[in-house]
């Protein structure tokens, strides 16, 4: 994905701001139980209506009732100061004292409350929401536009997708029905549904600014729509509806300089909400596809080497040992441009399809291999458990002696709730540091997030390694870093 340099950099510093509209403390993270009922839940047909911007009000009177407020709260403990863990020993205090004590309090317990949004996909009280809005809370609390008030269960959370069901105890609910979001055009009116800053049953009109997009940094599995229909915080987990009344988004987060709306929004595409939905029902986990490759996008200089026309595909770089890949004979170097009848445009989308493809499934893969179209057979298996975004790190490269001794890796989901980042937020890790270099001088310290080399954005390893080529054996290299939640610059001279 393509964006403005100048517009992606400043989108970078303020970072994707989360929708969950937190209130107090900071942002619920991962994790989630879950308890499986025997069935899938009924999903209801779409509600038929005039499309055109007359057909706006009869949109907002049938589905605005199907979204509702969620407020949250749990239960943390203040971390306390650094003998936290010894206090309550009573040697410790008898040896120091209660004076000690008192400026080392044993940690409390404090709660955190937040608010989001949801919708009402069945009439029996299956809610559809984001995984960040409703992840560790003790208590929910569902509020219908009517006033009603339930507890809401969570019935499963994935947080690699960042949806999650929860059920609430009733019956004859206004739902929302589903529709197609493969269907979805640039250009079309969409509205957005929720509860912003707590202002419930808010909605906003705009467009279909654009599909697909992916590499956001914001989740593990990304399809976006985006749309500049206005989106705030508290309005993660609503809906974004068409003109016909149907679901087909899950708004989840906005690229923001000021925390508000700046007409950049993203939502869930509803196929996808759908499918994870369904597989949280009815496995209490989501069951995802696997081929067993690695993938990259096609540029046009790869698109040349490999006589495409066009920089369109995903290339395959490895294969798995003893993966459904390797027995159905894909091989490295082989571009794969069609899956299951369908044409691919980027890795992103690929790995998209693999994942949503039933497991045991049969699929006719086209590939190019050798510049010849071959078609292959795959059946696809059930994604791995202990399956984790790449690992690969790399030192600096090129003619540089002041980023030599710095070696990075991609940030991983993982590591980002490791570090406390916010969701969305983009860079390199530093995973090590040599001892004696010029960036040990310079204070680069293990745990730092590369954001910027030279004034220029890193968002992954391939742009750390060019941009490192670009920087000259006697040159300074700026660094742009993200230190304890803190941006900070850093020189390292030679």
């Amino acid at each position: 994905m393509s964006i403005d340099r100048r517009s992606f950099r400043i989108g970078v510093i303020a970072g994707v701001f989360l929708l969950s509209g937190v209130l107090v403390g900071f942002l619920l993270t991962a994790g989630s139980g879950w308890v499986s009922p025997a069935v899938s839940a009924p999903v209801t047909n779409p509600v038929a209506l005039a499309g055109g911007s007359n057909g706006f009000p009869a949109v907002a009177k049938a589905t605005m009732p199907a979204v509702v407020n969620i407020s949250t709260s749990r239960t943390v403990k203040n971390q306390g100061g650094p003998a936290a863990p010894f206090m309550d020993d009573p040697m410790f205090r008898q040896f120091f004292g209660e004076e000690f004590h008192k400026r080392f309090p044993v940690p409390r317990e404090r709660r955190e409350s937040s608010l989001g949004s949801g919708v009402i996909v069945s009439a029996d009280g299956y809610i559809v929401t984001n995984a960040h809005v409703v992840d560790h809370a003790d208590e929910i609390k569902v509020l219908l536009s009517d006033k009603r008030e339930f507890t809401g269960k969570v019935v499963g959370s994935d947080s690699k997708s960042d949806i999650a069901v929860i059920k609430i105890s009733g019956k004859d609910l206004p739902t929302i029905g589903w529709g197609d979001s493969d269907k979805l055009e640039v250009g079309e009116y969409a509205l957005a549904i929720g509860n912003p800053f707590g202002l419930n049953s808010t909605i906003t009109l705009g467009i279909v600014s654009a599909v697909g997009r992916a590499n956001m940094g914001i989740e593990q599995y990304e399809n976006f729509i985006q749309t500049d229909a206005a989106i705030n915080p508290g309005n993660s987990g609503g809906a974004l509806v068409n003109t016909r009344g149907e679901l087909i988004g899950i708004n989840t987060a906005i690229f923001s300089r000021s925390g508000g709306n700046m007409g950049i929004g993203f939502a869930i595409p509803s196929n996808m909400a759908k499918g994870v939905m369904d597989s949280l029902i009815k496995h209490g986990k989501v069951v995802r596809g696997y081929l067993g490759v690695s993938i990259q996008d096609v540029n046009p200089k790869i698109a040349k080497q490999f006589g495409l026309d066009q920089a369109l595909g995903a290339l395959v770089s490895e294969v798995v040992s003893g993966s459904p890949a390797e027995k159905s004979g894909i091989q490295s170097g082989d571009v794969i441009v069609r899956f299951d009848g369908k044409a691919i445009e980027n890795s992103s989308m690929l790995r998209n399809r693999v994942a949503e493809t039933e497991v045991g499934k049969s699929i006719e893969l086209e590939v190019l291999r050798d510049k010849k179209p071959v078609k292959l057979s795959v059946k696809v298996a059930e994604q791995p458990k202990d399956m984790t975004a790449s690992s690969e790190s790399v030192k600096g490269e090129g003619k540089s002696a002041a980023l030599a001794g710095i070696e990075v890796q991609n940030l991983t989901p993982e590591i980002s709730s490791q570090l406390n980042l916010q969701r969305g937020t983009q860079g390199v890790v530093v995973s090590d540091v040599e001892s004696g270099s010029a960036a040990e001088e310079a204070g680069i310290q293990r745990g730092d997030l590369i954001v910027e080399l030279n004034r220029k954005p890193v968002r992954n390893i391939d742009d750390f390694r060019r941009l490192s080529k670009s920087v000259g054996k006697d040159d300074s290299a700026l660094l742009l870093l993200v230190r304890q939640g803190r941006r900070v610059f850093v020189a390292i001279n030679q």
